[in-house]
């Protein structure tokens, strides 16, 4: 496929619009009038804090019986997204931008400065339209943050079900489509059994919505975490039984930490007080959680996530570095972020006397290695001295 052609296919369609256009429809909708749990956000820097309806899951479930019904009926097509996976691409982007223009203008507008919608611009055009002004922007009473991470992963799914279709379609599925296909739809099933988390998590707590946030949920999301599919459309990957007993393995011990983390955060953001695995909360500072997962090393979760973006890369053999995009991304963001997140917490809680890299009473230690031809040091694993347990932490 040379460049001419990938150009070419790039170009919107109006069927990529419609497409999309239907989709945000019946996510505005669905979104509003479905029933669903009820979730008080977190307060916000304001002392303000939104509400969310949780009903995503319910949403989603009635779009796939919507879309099978009207398959089998041959009013749509179920390859209609893989058939058109450039022109939605990039229709997608298009969007992105659009919107977010759309956004720092209303943020440079606002005069609300009392509320969530506490404009903040730096005057700089550039990072204000990709970091955002606005914290919680609404459109119709739609929380638009909490509205495109919704049809982000949804958007993800949907994609991988139509190249599922092609495959059944062409004759070639495989023993790894199916394994790739099964861990990412009990992921994304999972994320929104338990979509009132994300409402806890610190992209829609405090970061502003702008280009960045928008573009990773509407485009980086759906077309870069799909990559292991479209790769195993043209290339036909055989498995051998310890190879795919690994790979469950590698999916459940990942899928178990990451969950286990993020509901004993989750829970203790809702009840400071409430018990992890049978015992009294430890904390720090007041506030910082060194119970559970978050007292054996600070982000468990990160090496569950970790885990599972493996699992999904897997079924793809070592053959090519290709499908293991999103798990290489992966690290490197979440390094990132643990680094953001440490310098967060050590001026968050420097008042407090209490160092969030190095736990009370010697209860973690730091391990360092000289660099070969170097005299620097670097930090490479933080582990529980009092217990027999080790935990790669930062690479």
């Amino acid at each position: 496929m040379d460049l001419g052609h990938v150009l070419h296919l790039l170009i919107p369609s109006w069927n990529s619009v419609a497409i999309l256009a239907l989709f945000f429809a019946y996510l505005a909708i669905a979104g509003s009038i479905l029933p669903g749990k009820v979730v008080p956000g977190a307060t916000l820097p304001d002392g303000s804090r939104l509400y969310y309806r949780c009903n995503g899951l319910l949403s989603l479930l009635l779009l796939v019986g919507l879309l099978g019904f009207g398959a089998k009926m041959d009013f749509v097509s179920l390859t209609a997204i893989s058939d058109r996976g450039f022109e939605l691409l990039s229709t997608t982007f298009l969007f992105s931008v659009l919107v977010t223009l759309v956004l720092y203008a209303a943020g440079c507008k606002s005069s609300n400065r009392g509320s969530s919608l506490k404009p903040h611009v730096t005057g700089n055009l550039l990072h204000d339209w990709w970091f955002g002004i606005q914290l919680n922007p609404q459109f119709m009473g739609i929380d638009l943050k909490f509205f495109f991470v919704r049809a982000g992963m949804m958007g993800w799914l949907f994609i991988n079900l139509s190249v599922l279709a092609r495959s059944i379609q062409d004759g070639t599925l495989s023993q790894s489509m199916i394994l790739f296909q099964l861990f990412c739809a009990l992921y994304i099933l999972d994320y929104f059994f338990h979509e009132e988390y994300m409402t806890s998590t610190w992209d829609i707590i405090a970061e502003r919505l702008g280009f960045m946030l928008v573009f990773g949920d509407l485009v980086w999301i759906p077309f870069t975490f799909s990559i292991q599919g479209w790769w195993l459309l043209s290339n036909k990957v055989e498995l051998g039984t310890a190879a795919v007993v690994a790979n469950c393995l590698t999916f459940l011990i990942g899928y178990t930490v990451f969950r286990g983390a993020n509901k004993q955060k989750h829970v203790f953001k809702k009840n400071p007080k409430a018990p992890i695995w049978g015992r009294p909360v430890r904390v720090i500072g007041g506030k910082l959680l060194a119970s559970g997962y978050w007292g054996i090393a600070r982000h468990c979760n990160y090496l569950g996530d970790l885990l599972l973006a493996l699992s999904f890369s897997l079924p793809c053999g070592i053959s090519s570095p290709v499908p293991y995009f999103y798990p290489i991304y992966l690290l490197i963001l979440l390094i990132w972020r643990e680094r953001r997140d440490e310098a967060r917490c050590a001026e968050k809680y420097k008042k407090s006397g209490q160092n969030t890299a190095n736990l009370s009473h010697g209860e973690y230690c730091l391990m360092f290695i000289k660099l070969p031809d170097s005299g620097l040091c670097k930090r490479i694993i933080k582990f529980n001295c009092s217990g027999p347990h080790a935990l790669l932490f930062v690479l």
